[in-house]
């Protein structure tokens, strides 16, 4: 018989980020297996640059470096950044986006468990705002082989129309400005497979699976991810049930894109997110409706980065107006 107190062990951020790790493996195997081998060149260069970025900072700023280092903290921003950019990029823009994420967004607000904004999306905002171009080079599923990506990322020869297909969402932005139906812009169509992106569907599945792995250990709880998910589904929904002929359905916008990375690794920051119940609530369902409005009107084919960073400047305000009550007294704080 187990008597009391029960106190659990407490988790250490390295445990914490190695468990998350662990949970992004199942959405980079889907990756791997429908995009090809050539992102794990640019998350290799990634995870040794955010190390390196992480030492030399903490030497600079005459902090302890090899527990800064040890905490995985580091590495699992570049895994994000880079499963948020295209896997083809150069691997400057790799370098850069892990200078922006780790030696700017992240230390410059001192360090680990400072910084307001999430660093994975300050690096995408500054880098699909600087090189929108090669930004927006994303191979098709099964396009091109190791050798041919490999090329591409050690700077050889770029020619859009030859490595690239547009993504599902990039297609119906387009599609639709054209004057287009979704269906007929569906309708023989590449870039889109059974229920989103040809190939999207696998790896958000796989995000989704690494997702139950972090609310099983609870590293996250679950009000960010429901939040996000279920606020996508219902606006896009309800659009979609209006206007079928010019608004895609929810399970198209939450199989494409990186909508099943956001709600599980991305919204569930937590340093940059909200931290009261409700207002993680408030905090996600935000971002998903940003979203879904720079998806359906905006000039970007996914806008969860911006949705991110715009909620992250609400998370003081948000955080207390929705305090709980303390014990005790009616209300919360106002």
């Amino acid at each position: 018989m187990i008597h009391s107190p029960y106190i659990r062990k407490p988790a250490s951020v390295q445990r914490v980020m190695g468990t998350v790790l662990v949970a992004l493996l199942p959405g980079l195997a889907a990756y791997v297996w429908q995009f090809g081998a050539g992102i794990l060149v640019n998350l290799a260069l990634a995870s040794v640059a955010a190390i390196a970025i992480e030492a030399l900072v903490m030497r600079l700023r005459k902090r302890p470096v090899a527990l800064a280092v040890g905490d995985l903290s580091a590495v699992v921003t570049a895994w994000l950044v880079v499963l948020s950019i295209p896997p083809i990029v150069p691997w400057w823009i790799t370098l850069l986006a892990v200078i922006i994420s780790i030696g700017v967004a992240k230390h410059l607000y001192g360090g680990l468990g400072q910084n307001p904004f999430n660093p994975a999306m300050v690096a995408f905002c500054a880098l699909i705002v600087a090189y929108p171009a090669l930004m927006s080079q994303w191979p098709g599923a099964g396009q091109l082989d190791f050798a041919a990506q490999l090329d591409l990322i050690l700077g050889g020869a770029r020619q859009p129309d030859g490595i690239t297909a547009a993504t599902a969402l990039d297609a119906l932005r387009t599609g639709m400005r054209s004057g287009a139906s979704v269906g007929t812009v569906f309708s023989g169509n590449s870039a889109f497979g059974i229920a989103g992106g040809r190939g999207w569907e696998w790896v958000a599945a796989g995000y989704a699976l690494g997702g139950l792995i972090l609310l099983g250990t609870r590293v996250i709880t679950w009000h960010l991810p429901a939040a996000f998910i279920a606020m996508l589904a219902v606006v896009s929904g309800l659009f979609w049930l209006i206007d079928p002929a010019q608004h895609a359905s929810p399970l198209f916008h939450l199989a494409s894109g990186g909508a099943m990375l956001a709600a599980f690794f991305i919204v569930t920051d937590p340093v940059s997110g909200a931290t009261t119940p409700r207002g993680k609530l408030i905090f996600a369902a935000g971002i998903a409706l940003i979203a879904w409005l720079i998806r359906s009107f905006g000039a970007y084919p996914d806008g969860i980065a911006f949705g991110v960073l715009l909620m992250n400047i609400c998370v003081p305000l948000i955080d207390m107006k929705t305090q709980p009550p303390v014990f005790g007294h009616r209300g919360g704080n106002s």
